[in-house]
């Protein structure tokens, strides 16, 4: 099954899957079920399917990671759909986000799908739009789902236990001013208001520091104003990208924002809170038994969608995700596969 894994794997990398668009993806899913008799269903490019022996009494758990990528950078010296292995690392386009992850856990539910007496119900849910957050991710198929009691997502993780993930809120900023031209007196440039949100932003304190978190961060990302040399613009547009703990909700910290800048600032979602599951939960003790660590995770997935205990966890490293010439390594996913199968032995 791990040589099939990692063939699915290729297959997915040669096939172009930019979020929103992992129709052909979701095929090439489909195709595997199909090889091992496993009913499943999709609703647009999300593809899931149930244990064999589906219990509605029984709790059920989750395994979900996606199968759309981001562009490519510019800085690929490599073919991005080109599969190629090459000194145990397995090149290509969303192979280490989150390809691997994704085909371990697949390999991980066909593994366990005919359990005879499991604890848990086990639903694989391979799905899109994650890197763009879209509608049809995990958030939009959620509904259409069974309740969830726990959930497994897939990202790289190199197997350890992300028991906590940041939430995300990015706002919109405006600072407003009086447009002329550049010849004539105008003290109402709000180019020249930019320093005093920058003030403003460095003493912006959130003093709650989480244990697995840390602190709330807040980082400016972008600036535009302007078209011409010689004429004030009416307004600057900035973008603040701001990573939440587990300390705050989303509402809270959008309060404290619009309160202590002197522009205005609107979010633009507050959907994605910050996520965690207990460390003595018996999944996270069955990690930790297995010899892996725990952390809190700085970057966002579909945990964000997901109002249940749920553990990040995956094979591949999250600094490899979205670079140029993306990689995983082969012995990581044969490696993933095996712990994963440890991992809900000591809970199934």
């Amino acid at each position: 099954m791990t040589e099939k894994a990692i063939s699915l794997l290729q297959d997915l990398i040669r096939i172009e899957s930019f979020s929103g668009n992992e129709d052909k993806t979701a095929d090439r899913i489909e195709q595997w079920f199909k090889s091992y008799s496993i009913p499943f269903q999709r609703q647009h490019n999300n593809v899931w399917a149930t244990n064999k022996h589906f219990n509605p009494e029984l709790p059920t758990l989750l395994l979900n990671s996606h199968h759309d990528t981001v562009f490519p950078n510019k800085a690929y010296t490599r073919d991005p759909f080109s599969p190629a292995i090459e000194d145990g690392k397995l090149f290509g386009l969303g192979s280490n986000d989150a390809g691997g992850a994704l085909v371990s856990l697949i390999s991980l539910f066909t593994h366990y799908y005919a359990h005879p007496h499991p604890k848990y119900n086990l639903l694989m849910a391979a799905t899109g739009e994650e890197e763009s957050a879209g509608v049809n991710s995990l958030r939009g198929l959620l509904p259409e789902l069974p309740p969830i009691a726990l959930g497994i997502v897939g990202e790289p993780t190199q197997m350890n236990l992300a028991i906590a993930e940041k939430g995300l809120v990015v706002f919109d900023l405006t600072l407003e001013g009086t447009p002329s031209h550049a010849a004539h007196p105008n003290d109402d440039n709000p180019i020249l208001k930019i320093n005093a949100v920058i003030q403003a932003l460095s003493t912006l304190r959130f003093e709650k520091v989480s244990e697995s978190l840390g602190p709330v961060k807040v980082t400016l990302t972008q600036v535009n104003a302007g078209s011409q040399h010689n004429v004030v613009p009416a307004e600057v547009k900035m973008v603040l990208d701001v990573r939440v703990n587990d300390c705050y909700t989303n509402a809270e910290v959008a309060a404290a924002i619009e309160n202590h800048l002197p522009c205005k600032a609107v979010p633009r979602s507050l959907r994605l809170g910050s996520s965690s599951i207990p460390i003595d939960h018996p999944l996270v003790q069955a990690g930790i038994t297995l010899g892996k660590s725990t952390y809190g995770s700085p970057t966002l997935s579909d945990q964000a969608a997901l109002d249940c205990p749920s553990l990040k966890m995956g094979p591949g490293d999250s600094p490899r995700s979205h670079t140029a010439d993306e990689f995983i390594y082969v012995k990581e996913i044969e490696e993933g596969i095996a712990l994963y199968i440890e991992l809900l032995n000591k809970i199934l």
